[in-house]
């Protein structure tokens, strides 16, 4: 399997091209606006189409290169159901699996940062097992930390913590040899201690992240919801493009 992953430390979010080079089939998940040209070249140097680009949920905080990577790749967009985009797309539920070649994307519902947020498992099965070797997380399971449960309900942070919770529950029934890729790290509104390594594992996050160790769902929520950080500048009108899939930055 392939991987290249791209940081965009302007506003700390991380995205991933990935596939099966052996049928050449690559991905994109959760592209960001300003790389797309980035992702083009990186498959051209390689010298496989981006089949298809994922998102793990609709992003606050900045504008998703999905709509222009699909229009100049030709690929299709993966979004989970009930994301309530204003494009064609395939809406995936939770356990849906989309064979790229080799590679074997599984979507987990994860909702709490937003109501309609995957994060998905990969496996290889060049590797002689079906069994995930690689997590991207999205906005949940962060590197010390988790997102942020205020940016998408207005008025349920503690709703939507306690969702987060159990969806953190879920990913921690992974193996901890599987790998960890989030969407963001240190310097991100979407969360408060995260770190600047943009790449952990499920066991070291088991044994470090001080938020996974809260195993009562209303402590944690109390304590994921006080000092919450500034909400991204123009959070309303980033939203309002991802959710259209219209390209363009915000004004």
């Amino acid at each position: 399997m392939l991987l290249r992953p791209f940081l965009n430390d302007a506003s700390s979010c991380a995205s991933y091209l990935f596939g099966c080079g052996t049928q050449a089939k690559l991905a994109v998940v959760d592209p960001h606006a300003d790389l797309v040209d980035d992702y083009l070249l990186a498959a051209a140097a390689l010298g496989f189409p981006i089949v298809a680009v994922f998102e793990t949920h609709v992003q606050a905080d900045h504008l998703s290169g999905l709509p222009a990577l699909v229009e100049r790749s030709g690929a299709t967009a993966y979004l989970p159901a009930g994301a309530g985009v204003g494009f064609e797309h395939v809406p995936l539920e939770d356990g849906d699996m989309i064979e790229l070649g080799n590679t074997l994307v599984t979507a987990i519902a994860t909702p709490g940062h937003a109501p309609a947020h995957h994060a998905y498992a990969v496996a290889d099965r060049r590797r002689g097992t079906e069994e995930p070797w690689l997590l991207f997380s999205g906005d949940s399971l962060l590197i010390g930390d988790v997102g942020r449960p205020d940016l998408h309900v207005a008025g349920d942070s503690h709703g939507q913590a306690r969702l987060l919770h159990a969806s953190l529950r879920r990913l921690l029934e992974l193996p901890d040899h599987v790998v960890l890729y989030p969407s963001h790290y240190a310097g991100s509104v979407c969360g408060r201690g995260l770190s600047g390594n943009p790449v952990s594992s499920i066991g070291f996050e088991r044994a470090h992240n001080p938020l996974l160790a809260l195993a009562d769902p209303e402590a944690f929520a109390d304590a994921l919801v006080a000092e919450m950080p500034p909400r991204p500048a123009e959070q309303e009108r980033i939203v309002a493009a991802n959710r259209s899939g219209k390209a363009g930055a915000p004004a």
